[in-house]
């Protein structure tokens, strides 16, 4: 029988190469592009042989992809980590709108529009937005059943509503500018006079 200690010195090892070749690809396909990027290229930065790299990953668009759905993983987990530490549903809109915005913006620095076109498909991307939806959902109704915000439409309605504008912070030239799209988009779902 292997030593509990043997087992957990095993097991972060693979996470750290794991993690090290993930980083790398991200890394040399911001640098090249994605479709420049080789099996081959991967292992020799990271220090392993290509047997090992294939262990891990089939090819490089699995190891962007794993990349990817764990920046989004992290991205979710802040803003419900936000949500569960503002006790005021008023601030707790504004601030997880504000944080997604500013999440929106920083993106468009971390990658290419070949990397983008590569990545924002298929089913975790769907899974990850639906999410996205249930979270604002969740504390737009909050808001709302509190009278921060209107209740005349739906929380799906303005959640859908939210998501989209807050997208454009991408393509915005500041975070001051990001701020104001956050304030505007909070003051169209403010109850009406």
């Amino acid at each position: 029988m292997v030593p509990k200690l043997w087992n957990e010195t095993i097991e972060e090892h693979r996470n750290a190469v794991r993690e090290a070749i993930l980083r790398t690809t991200w890394s040399l396909a911001t640098e090249q592009g994605p479709m420049s990027v080789t099996m081959s290229q991967i292992a020799e930065k990271v220090g392993i042989g290509r047997a090992t790299l294939y262990k891990y990953f089939p090819d490089v668009e699995s190891i962007l992809s794993a990349f990817h759905e764990g920046h989004i993983a992290s991205h979710i987990e802040q803003l419900h980590q936000l949500r569960e530490s503002l006790p005021d549903p008023g601030e707790r809109v504004r601030a997880v709108l504000e944080r997604y915005a500013l999440i929106s913006y920083r993106r468009r620095s971390q990658g290419t529009e070949e990397l983008s076109a590569l990545l924002h498909r298929g089913e975790a991307i769907v899974q990850a937005q639906r999410h996205l939806s249930r979270l604002f959902e969740d504390v737009i109704a909050q808001a709302a059943a509190a009278r921060a915000l209107r209740d005349d439409i739906a929380p799906r309605e303005l959640a859908a509503y939210c998501l989209h504008s807050l997208t454009a912070a991408a393509d915005l030239p500041s975070e001051a500018a990001v701020h104001r799209l956050v304030s505007l988009t909070l003051q169209g779902m403010q109850t009406p006079a």
